[in-house]
């Protein structure tokens, strides 16, 4: 018989393990010496302790699941149950004991792990799902849709929840998306309309335009240009494809008669220039008429002049006052000048002047007396009525004298 501290051969052949539980049967060796069946069954005990020691390091350096790991676990315990092998089999149930605890914490850690990530992606979700529906109201078409296709690549980012929970949050998250998307379908099928219609107004507008080009009516085209204009800017935008084109037809028409125009008026200027000078040397022939001596003479001399004046045409019109101012003060100072000649010469307004200017002496000659009279019999107050009169026949009489001054009387 031999044996060693775990197994033993007897004198049959039978090999046994030593337990805890006392000797348990290895198996029958008969095909050679007891040394060499304990050797063989030495040898299957360390294949699994390498076995075991391989499943240790997988479960401690990988990402091997719990179910695979006790998977291995339970195959590996089989052998061990089995005693098909000699050595210290009680220490290789401790250490798989040891590596299905370390297993069943792993698997509460990953099911923890998994719990903690199910609500963190039910809350990243959430808050997908309320951005997307704030984002389904705004305005801002090209920067809310573009975040929203961001949301969507979030949302493939992040784990799946329960089947209940992930349905109920897609659906409110989808149903966000296709309203924003109905609503900037209706926005861009309006302004199509709008842009359609503001195309057909600006054809319309570019026709008149280019039929007002060749207007030589300066003041109502330009007028009429100024209010389509006004109706182009209240129009709005055409399509793009069309929005360039039909400005560069309106703005060209405008160019072809504001160019002609502008020929035109240039033209205007200078003959106007050329007048102005032809207006000035006459102003100032005209002023050197005074002050009015020759009166006659003098106005021979305007009468020439302004003859001249009206023949010359028209002035640029910022100095047609200026021009115009220096004629009509020569022309008022003959008229002053005809004014006085007149009044001097002319005997009938003479002799009203010498007999107003009689009659008011008179009277002021008998007021005189009528006062001296009521003094003298102490009728003060008639006297201060008659005082009150004199003042204002003595002021009509002044001014009758200096009328008949005028005369040369």
């Amino acid at each position: 018989m031999s044996s060693d501290p775990w197994g033993r051969v007897d004198e049959t052949g039978t090999v046994y393990v030593r337990t805890a539980d006392g000797e348990q049967v290895v198996g029958s060796w008969q095909a050679g010496s007891p040394e060499e069946a304990l050797a063989y069954f030495e040898r299957k005990y360390e294949g699994l302790v390498v076995e075991i020691g391989l499943l240790e390091k997988r479960v401690k350096t990988t990402d091997l699941s719990a179910k695979d790991a006790q998977v291995a676990i339970d195959h590996i315990r089989e052998q061990v149950d089995a005693h098909h092998a000699v050595g210290d089999l009680d220490a290789l149930k401790v250490r798989l004991d040891k590596l299905v605890e370390t297993v069943d914490k792993r698997r509460e850690e990953r099911k923890q792990q998994r719990a903690k990530q199910s609500d963190e992606a039910r809350h990243s979700k959430e808050a997908l799902v309320a951005e997307a529906e704030e984002l389904a109201q705004s305005d801002q078409w090209r920067a809310a849709g573009e975040r929203l296709r961001a949301l969507v690549d979030t949302w493939k980012g992040l784990p799946r929840l329960d089947r209940k929970s992930d349905d109920e949050l897609w659906h409110r998250f989808s149903h966000a998306r296709s309203a924003f998307s109905k609503r900037r379908k209706a926005h861009f099928a309006q302004l199509d309309a709008q842009r359609e219609e503001a195309r057909r107004t600006k054809e319309r507008l570019v026709g008149e335009a280019e039929a007002l080009s060749g207007s030589t009516d300066w003041g109502p085209t330009a007028a009429r240009y100024r209010e389509l204009m006004a109706e182009w800017k209240a129009a709005g935008r055409a399509q793009r494809e069309h929005e360039d084109d039909l400005w560069n037809r309106f703005r060209g028409a405008q160019d072809v008669f504001f160019a002609a125009r502008s020929s035109v008026f240039a033209e205007r200027d200078a003959e106007q220039s050329e007048n102005l000078k032809l207006k000035e040397e006459l102003a100032e022939e005209a002023e050197k008429l005074l002050p009015i001596g020759d009166l006659k003479s003098a106005r021979a001399a305007f009468r020439t002049l302004n003859e001249r004046w009206e023949a010359i045409g028209h002035v640029p019109r910022d100095a047609r006052p200026k021009v115009e101012g220096r004629m009509h003060a020569v022309e008022r100072a003959l008229q002053e000048a005809e004014e006085t000649e007149w009044r001097r010469t002319n005997p009938e307004a003479r002799a009203r002047a010498e007999g107003l200017t009689g009659q008011l002496q008179a009277a002021v000659d008998r007021l005189k007396g009528q006062i001296e009279q009521a003094r003298a019999q102490g009728n003060n107050a008639r006297a201060d009525k008659l005082e009150r009169e004199l003042e204002g026949r003595q002021a009509l009489l002044d001014q009758a004298l200096k009328g008949l001054q005028e005369f040369g009387g």
